[in-house]
């Protein structure tokens, strides 16, 4: 039996990703390249822009023509609004929260594909059954109770975290040998306006950081390299647990400790932080501890004080500045990454100016630009979309070519040093590796042996473009 599974959206996403095949591989189930091999298919979806939501409809409008054929059974999980997940029942065989990822094996087992190892964990008036390819043990096709929607469950209601430690207590399927991602909280108690995060995974809740330092150990013995913590908002980790918790810069220096300790290399990173609970204690642990990479991803969404508080950020430019003075003073060698939105509700052409000008100000060496897109149950979607597409469109391409100048200038001056590596792989040139510095720029470098991927080397840098650089081997 095999299984095929299509991954949208950010990091969290492909995190929860490997959850799930770990979970299939220990059903006695084969992953499969080939979507049309598969005897179950899945999407871990993404809600935040509607052309996420856009792809699943494709995918399983897809998988559902396919049944005509063959027999297979579909599933939708990750960040699903509430009103997505109602019309998802409709299309999907099962629909269900990836805090109920641990019931997945009974699910799938009742609803009718039967791996070896799922028929141990069915009620004994299932086992004597015998299933195959063309016998349903539950001919009625019933949506499972548990992971059914409430019809008048409204878009804006909270997704609740009730198993979510099953979930985090699930070791994963590791999709790299030498990079990995460590959720260490899911949810998000910030509300911006814009985004259905707290609406699709729930209030914040912090993973118990014994769990956190454990996973991170065993990856760092088995010779990962590159390692990212990650939540929707990693420096408000352990608020939530009131005093019963260390907070990040707590968390961030018994990583930090360890990494000084061991006789392993490898880099630590974040994402994403939130500006509004942003402070030096954070930056200086990283500033103390070898393996806590020089990188920090801080999102600004807009450079104008009116658009986010529209936005209900909960900071403002000013505030914003210190931190990115802060992370220059206590980081001197730090890249800084950010995220903006353009277009956002009534976003006037001084509005975003102000943007423009903040690009210049801070000369961000990556941002991540999105044009806003309303999303169900988010409050701005309940507001008009003042500003036209086409409009969103200029700005995307005016900010892009902003950014583009500053990074260019930023990896120029890299010319000439030499840098520590980790190569992750081929380039989209086949005759050179692709590698990124500890601050995450992109350098490639001609070589015709692959035995370096997953491995730190030393790159001088020969020349530079705006979004990456090409070196040599020293």
């Amino acid at each position: 039996m095999k299984y095929h599974i299509v991954q949208l959206g950010c990091q969290m996403n492909i995190s929860d990703g490997e959850r799930v095949q770990e979970t299939l591989d220990k059903m006695g189930f084969e992953v499969t390249e080939e979507e049309a091999e598969a005897d179950l298919l899945g999407v871990i979806a993404c809600s935040v822009r509607q052309k996420g939501i856009d792809k699943v409809y494709s995918r399983i409008s897809k998988w559902n023509k396919w049944k005509h054929k063959k027999n297979l059974i579909t599933f939708v999980s990750g960040c699903v609004l509430p009103a997505d997940k109602e019309k998802f029942l409709k299309s999907f065989d099962l629909v269900f929260n990836m805090s109920d990822l641990s019931e997945l094996p009974t699910m799938i087992s009742q609803y009718g594909i039967v791996s070896r190892a799922g028929m141990q964990n069915l009620d004994p008036g299932f086992r004597n059954l015998i299933a195959d390819r063309n016998t349903s043990i539950n001919p009625a096709g019933f949506k499972l109770r548990e992971i059914s929607v409430n019809t008048k469950e409204k878009a804006s209601e909270l997704v609740k975290n009730e198993r979510i430690e099953d979930f985090w207590n699930i070791t994963p399927k590791y999709g790299s040998g030498f990079e990995a991602f460590i959720p260490i909280q899911n949810g998000c108690d910030k509300f911006c306006t814009y985004c259905a995060v707290p609406y699709t995974r729930g209030r914040e809740v912090s993973r118990p950081s014994p769990e956190i330092i454990s996973e991170l150990l065993r990856l760092v013995e088995n010779d990962y390299k590159s390692i990212t913590l990650l939540g929707q908002n990693v420096n408000s980790y352990g608020l939530d647990k009131k005093g019963d918790e260390i907070n990040f810069a707590g968390l961030l220096e018994k990583i930090g400790e360890y990494g000084d300790k061991s006789d392993k290399d490898f880099w630590v990173y974040f994402t994403s932080p939130h500006p509004r609970d942003m402070s030096d204690d954070v930056l200086e642990v990283i500033a103390r501890h070898k393996c806590l990479a020089k990188q920090i991803h801080i999102p600004v969404q807009s450079g104008d004080d009116e658009v986010l508080k529209n936005m209900n950020r909960k900071h403002n430019i000013a505030t914003y500045r210190k931190i990115i003075e802060s992370i220059r003073r206590i980081l001197p060698t730090a890249t800084i990454f950010t995220d903006i939105i353009v277009g956002f509700t009534e976003e006037t052409d001084e509005q975003f100016a102000n943007t423009k000008k903040i690009m210049s100000e801070f000369k961000y060496n990556m941002a991540y630009i999105a044009q806003y897109s309303p999303r169900p149950g988010a409050v701005s979607s309940k507001w008009e979309d003042t500003v036209s597409k086409d409009i969103k469109k200029k700005r995307l391409h005016e900010l892009t070519d902003e950014l583009m100048k500053y990074s260019l200038e930023n990896n120029k001056q890299m010319t000439g040093k030499t840098f520590k590596v980790l190569v992750r792989g081929r380039d989209r040139k086949k005759e050179y590796l692709s590698a990124l510095t500890e601050g995450k720029i992109i350098v490639r470098f001609k070589y015709d042996d692959d035995s370096l991927i997953g491995e730190f080397v030393k790159l001088r840098i020969n020349s530079a473009t705006a979004f990456s650089t090409e070196g040599e081997l020293t």
